[in-house]
């Protein structure tokens, strides 16, 4: 599904399938990001793959050796980006949380 944000056109993917598959290319283990992620590794899979139909793309090469993964040239590209910026969201709500305590209305 594309869409126009801010004049510019966008696929509209999960958000929670953009998270699993950064986690998963950060430990490059599907079973690793479930853990972090406190989701079964069949969840965490589930999410690539809807990912992937998403873009179009495959962003693993899955090994038949184990569960080794390794990233394809989409993926590649597309791992950093995202690390960036779910560390800048969650820099953001830190200092968010740290500077404005909850007080009640």
């Amino acid at each position: 599904m594309s869409r126009t944000v801010n004049g510019k056109m966008g696929f509209s993917v999960p958000l929670n399938a953009l998270r699993a598959f950064e986690a998963a290319a950060r430990h490059m283990s599907i079973k690793e990001a479930a853990f972090e992620l406190r989701l079964t590794p069949s969840a965490v899979s589930y999410r690539l793959r809807i990912l992937e139909n998403a873009l179009g793309r495959e962003l693993f090469l899955r090994s038949r050796i184990g569960s080794r993964l390794e990233l394809t040239e989409a993926g590649e590209a597309l791992a950093p980006a995202l690390t960036s910026g779910f560390d800048r969201i969650i820099d953001a709500v830190r200092n968010i949380q740290r500077d404005k305590p909850l007080t009640a209305a």
